[in-house]
């Protein structure tokens, strides 16, 4: 059973802002992360210091946190990995 994947309004802006290849791959991404989030295929991790993990799309970064018992995924920033973490 599929996730809910919730895209919060500055990650929604922050994905439309960007040019129609990398927006789809972000979004494929994004999509395959509400398929499956423990999929060993996706490069994702937990942030330190931090709640919340990160889904790595080649140089941007999705960062979201996850739900277990509602299954639910929010979608917090998506960022270049350089203003990413900060």
């Amino acid at each position: 059973m599929p996730w809910t994947v919730i895209i919060h309004r500055a990650a929604r802006n922050a994905l439309m802002r960007l040019d129609r290849p990398l927006r789809q791959r972000i979004a494929e991404k994004i999509q395959a992360l509400g398929d499956d989030p423990d999929d060993p295929r996706l490069d994702i991790k937990p942030l330190s210091g931090r709640l919340g993990f990160r889904l790595r799309v080649g140089g941007w970064r999705v960062l979201f946190t996850r739900e277990e018992i509602v299954r639910v995924i929010a979608i917090e920033q998506i960022k270049p990995r350089g203003d990413a973490y900060k």
